[in-house]
């Protein structure tokens, strides 16, 4: 398994309160595969999104990515983690004002060991004509595509999106999905996605429905939808 969570906890205080976040977790994905997140506000999958991306750390259990144990990292490690294997996609785009596409995108290539080339990926994504714009110059599908050319230009081994399409129209919102399932097939990038939009599970191996901060539901797709057969 190239994605492993076992038993995984992880709650919050405020004030006085303790919300249980997270309360035993337990997901595998196999490697090249595309896994989709389902729930509501407040089911826990941005907090256990930021857990197997490094970003925050569990009260308890265990997160193994490409078989190397996540929790229980130093600061230190976890910051090289997250440089070398994970590429992350949110549904504000976070793009640096007064850089250009290619700069925005080069900012992250600089950080990485093994790039992709950027030219390639300013490719990849459709934007080729667009490599010298500003982020002010370009739509909102646009500026996403730049988001995940940033994420994908390190060569990561694994691909987190936060409501990818969150903010974007419909047919905008395909166009998107449609390039995140080329990159899983051109680049061999593991994708794990959030997503409020129970049809985008069409596109993924395997779907994790939570609820209350436990995995209620896992759905393996006998049939994988390509992204313009997605209807919602």
């Amino acid at each position: 398994m190239f994605v492993e969570v076992a038993d995984l906890w992880k709650s919050y205080m405020t004030g006085p309160v303790k919300t249980e976040a997270l309360k035993g977790v337990e997901m595998v994905l196999d490697k090249g595969e595309i896994g989709v997140i389902i729930g509501p506000s407040g089911s826990g999958k941005s907090t256990l999104v930021n857990i197997i991306g490094g970003v925050d750390r569990p009260d308890s259990g265990s997160v193994k990515v490409d078989d190397a144990l996540i929790t229980g990292l130093s600061d230190e490690l976890l910051t090289e983690y997250r440089r070398r294997s994970v590429g992350f996609i949110f549904q504000f785009y976070n793009l640096v004002p007064n850089l250009t596409v290619t700069e925005n995108i080069e900012v992250c290539s600089n950080i990485s060991d093994s790039p992709h080339d950027i030219d390639e990926v300013i490719k990849a994504v459709s934007l080729h004509d667009k490599k010298f714009r500003f982020p002010r110059e370009l739509s909102g599908g646009e500026q996403q595509r730049v988001s995940i050319a940033r994420a994908i230009v390190k060569n990561p081994k694994l691909l987190l999106c936060d409501e990818p399409t969150g903010a974007l129209d419909y047919e905008t919102s395909r166009g998107i999905l449609k390039l995140l399932q080329r990159i899983n097939a051109d680049f061999s990038t593991t994708l794990l996605m959030i997503t409020h939009n129970t049809a985008i599970g069409g596109m993924a191996h395997t779907v994790f429905r939570l609820r209350d901060g436990e995995v209620a539901e896992r759905t393996r797709n006998k049939e994988i939808l390509t992204a313009e057969r997605i209807e919602w």
